[in-house]
């Protein structure tokens, strides 16, 4: 079995990913040829950003936004403890510290009523993360950055094609970021990323920023990095894109059936499982089905004598690893590190049959039996 299935999908899309990948080969464009532009339109059409940007990776969309909003040596961004390091990386590249606030105990999303405390005169930017395929609460972290005149840049590397209040991630804020990473609900076969947003002036400093902050060729306007999505990976998303939404859909359907097989198993009850919450208003994509597992070393163990593969979304927080810890203090987000203990990551991806699925949920009731 395996976590996400890459190469069932590509099974299924063989035939439409070749004739794209041909199709650059044949015209030799590897550097933004025509697909880049391509995709750019496809994906602002479909979130309703006025401006998509590609970049080369989910990492560089946030680097690559940070450094348009101006963000420098002395700034603070405030972000969430729980993530990949990608997230509070790019804060501390650009001279920046990141402050750390602690998560919601049950969605595992930034904890929106304790942003605001945590606001000093040096903040510029607020960067939410979309953990596992669900937006974080975008409304009230828009009202708190109102307040005091802050961007909000969502980090939805895991969460593109999730929706909030019928609105779609990405399409939430001042900026927001994707990745294309191959695992990702959307994924390219290599590294790629995306920023989104409907201020001209910051689009504008984005696509100059991406080439070495060139305005016009040998014409450096701004300092930039190398920060260009490869050709070849927009044609892989694009050849992608047409099953895009089954892939969504079939994604919800999996991550129901999750919910529904831990809620009526009386075993899995007793050994304290349980789901991540999706809020009522919310869509997740379910990049990852993440639970709650007390045992979680136990069941780990189990699943893997099964040959069932399982991962930890995350093992060690933010705010406990050694190249940020001196960022904030060690003990300031313990919701995040009761999380770090517990967390579980089933296989999911849409081309996750039931039959395994049966497997895992199977595999995880012996396991607390």
């Amino acid at each position: 079995m395996q976590f996400t299935d890459l190469k069932a999908q590509y099974a299924a899309l063989k035939g439409e990913i070749d004739t794209r990948i041909q199709r650059v080969l044949d015209h030799g464009q590897y550097i933004m040829g025509p697909e880049v532009q391509e995709l750019e339109q496809v994906l602002a059409a479909y979130t309703g950003a006025r401006h998509c940007v590609t970049v080369a990776s989910g990492t560089e969309a946030l680097l690559v936004s940070l450094m348009a909003l101006g963000v420098g040596p002395g700034d603070e961004v405030i972000t969430s403890p729980f993530t990949f390091a990608a997230t509070a990386e790019v804060v501390v590249l650009l001279g920046a510290k990141p402050v750390f606030v602690d998560i919601e105990p049950d969605t595992c999303n930034i904890n929106a009523s304790l942003v605001e405390a945590h606001i000093t005169p040096r903040t510029r930017a607020i960067m939410p993360v979309s953990l596992y395929g669900q937006c974080a609460d975008m409304a009230a972290l828009n009202a708190i950055a109102a307040r005091h005149g802050l961007p909000v840049v969502e980090d939805a590397a895991q969460s593109f094609g999730a929706l909030y209040r019928g609105r779609r991630s990405t399409h939430l804020s001042t900026i927001g970021c994707t990745s294309f990473f191959p695992s990702k609900p959307l994924g390219c076969y290599g590294d790629g990323g995306a920023l989104f947003t409907d201020d001209d002036a910051l689009a504008q400093a984005a696509r100059e920023i991406r080439v070495h902050g060139q305005s016009a060729r040998y014409r450096h306007t701004r300092v930039g990095v190398g920060g260009r999505m490869d050709t070849l990976q927009c044609a892989v998303v694009l050849a992608k894109w047409g099953r895009f939404e089954w892939e969504l859909q079939r994604r919800a359907a999996l991550g129901e059936r999750y919910t529904q097989a831990i809620a009526n198993s009386a075993r899995l009850q007793r050994a304290g499982v349980r789901p991540v919450t999706i809020r009522p208003e919310r869509r997740s994509v379910f990049g990852q089905y993440t639970v709650f597992a007390p045992q979680r070393q136990v069941l780990q163990e189990a699943l893997q004598a099964q040959g069932i593969p399982t991962a930890i979304h995350y093992p060690i927080p933010m705010h406990r690893q050694l190249a940020y810890a001196l960022e904030c203090c060690p003990d300031c987000c313990p919701v995040a590190d009761e999380a770090a203990r517990t967390v579980l990551s089933l296989p999911m991806s849409a081309d996750l049959s039931q039959a395994d699925q049966d497997r895992v949920i199977a595999a995880l009731e012996q396991a607390c039996a």
